[in-house]
C-alpha cells in the first residue's frame, strides 16, 4: 500500500465517543454506545472503538476498558478497542492488565489504542496524577516501549520487571494502535512499527502530511511486517443532503463550542441553528478534506473513497455525532449500504 495508490474492499469501522444529548443523561449516552455496538457489529463494520474523555458534559466514556468489558458480551464478531487509552494518566502496567483481561475475555478481538493528548483540560489532566508535587513528566516514548515489553513479555533479563507475567496470561494479546493528530504520532508509530490512526475529525490540517510519512518510512517490526493505516473521520449520512446538513448543525455548534472551551451537552439541531445564526458564521476549516463528510450516501461514498485513494488506505473509522440516537444509527445503516457492508 503506498500513498496515492488505489485502494480496493476499503474497511468502514466505527469511533464512538458517548455523546450526551441535550436532555438526555450520560447513562443513557453510555446506553445508546452498546446499542450502537450491537447494530455495526451486524452491519459488518471492522472495528469499534470507544473514546476516553474527562470532566465533559458533552462525552460521557471516561474508562473505554469499563464500556469494552461490556460491548464485548453485547457483539459477536466485531473488533474492540479504545480510541484511545491516554497513556500519560496511567502506569502501563495497569494499562496490560487492563488490556490482557479483555484480550482473556475476547480473544483475536481486542485493540489498545493509545495516545498521549489528556483527554481533557490541565485541571483534569492534574487531578488525574498520583503525584501533583512535580510536573507531569513528557515520557510517553519510555511509557510505550514499557507497555509493549510488558505486552510481550520482553524486557532484557537483567531489568527489575523481567520477572513479572501480566495476568491473565494467555496466547497472544492485544493488538496495540499507535493515535494522533500530528507529525508527532506519525513519527512515533514509525519509531515503534505500530499500526496508525490519525484523528482527521478533530484536526485534518496535517492528515496527509502524516499518513504520508508514516508510509513512507515505516520499517517492518515484530507487530507488523508492513504498514497499516487508517484515518478517523466525522460522518452525517441521511436520506436527503437537506437532512444531513440540518442534522449536522448539531456537531458544527458542537465544534464551536470546544474552540471556545464550552463543554455543554450535544445540542438538538433546532437550537444549534438558532445559535449558529445569533453567534455569526462558523470559521472555515483549514485542511484539504472537511472533518466532517455531510450528504446522501452516494455522495459521502464518493468523498470518502476519493480521500482514502489520495491518501492510499484501506480503512476509515467513522465518528457520527448528532442529537437523535435513532438518526445516528440510521447514518450508520445508510454508509452501511453505501459500501456495501456484510456481517456475514
Amino acid at each position: 500500500m503506498k500513498a496515492g495508490g488505489a485502494v480496493e474492499g476499503l474497511r468502514l469501522s466505527v469511533l464512538d465517543q458517548s455523546p450526551v444529548a441535550e436532555g438526555s443523561t450520560p447513562g443513557q449516552a453510555l446506553q445508546n454506545s452498546i446499542e450502537l455496538a450491537r447494530l455495526v457489529d451486524g452491519l459488518g463494520y471492522r472495528r469499534f472503538w470507544m473514546s476516553e474523555h474527562h470532566a465533559m458534559d458533552t462525552l460521557a466514556c471516561t474508562a473505554p476498558e469499563v464500556m469494552l468489558a461490556r460491548i464485548g458480551a453485547e457483539t459477536k464478531r466485531i473488533r474492540i478497542g479504545s480510541g484511545g487509552i491516554m497513556l500519560p494518566h496511567y502506569t502501563s502496567l495497569k494499562v496490560a492488565e487492563c488490556f490482557r483481561m479483555l484480550h482473556a475475555l475476547y480473544p483475536d478481538r481486542v485493540d489498545l489504542g493509545i495516545g498521549r493528548a489528556p483527554g481533557g483540560g490541565p485541571i483534569e489532566a492534574l487531578a488525574l496524577k498520583r503525584e501533583r508535587k512535580t510536573q507531569m513528566l513528557d515520557d510517553f516514548p519510555e511509557q510505550v516501549s514499557e507497555l509493549l515489553a510488558f505486552l510481550g513479555h520482553t524486557f532484557p533479563a537483567d531489568h527489575p520487571f523481567a520477572g513479572i507475567r501480566v495476568s491473565p496470561e494467555m496466547p497472544g494479546g492485544p493488538d496495540v494502535w499507535m493515535l494522533g493528530s500530528s507529525m508527532w504520532s506519525s513519527a512515533a508509530a514509525v519509531e515503534f512499527g505500530l499500526p496508525y490512526s490519525f484523528a482527521h475529525f478533530f484536526s485534518g490540517f496535517q492528515t496527509r502530511a502524516a499518513i504520508e510519512t508514516y508510509l513512507r518510512n515505516f520499517r517492518p517490526s515484530e507487530y507488523r511486517s508492513g504498514p497499516e493505516a487508517s484515518v478517523a473521520v466525522g460522518v452525517i449520512c441521511a436520506e436527503t443532503q437537506e437532512e444531513a446538513e440540518f442534522l449536522s448543525s448539531s456537531v458544527r455548534l458542537l465544534q464551536r463550542r470546544i474552540r471556545q472551551n464550552d463543554r455543554r451537552p450535544v445540542a438538538s439541531p433546532e437550537d444549534a441553528l438558532r445559535e449558529l445564526r445569533q453567534s455569526g458564521a462558523v470559521p472555515m476549516e483549514e485542511g484539504e478534506w472537511p472533518r466532517y463528510f455531510v450528504g446522501t450516501p452516494a455522495l459521502v461514498k464518493e468523498q470518502l473513497e476519493q480521500m482514502t485513494e489520495a491518501l492510499g488506505i484501506g480503512e476509515l473509522i467513522v465518528n457520527t455525532i448528532v442529537w437523535d440516537q435513532a438518526k445516528r444509527l440510521r447514518s450508520y445503516e445508510l454508509l452501511a449500504g453505501a459500501f456495501g457492508l456484510s456481517g456475514l
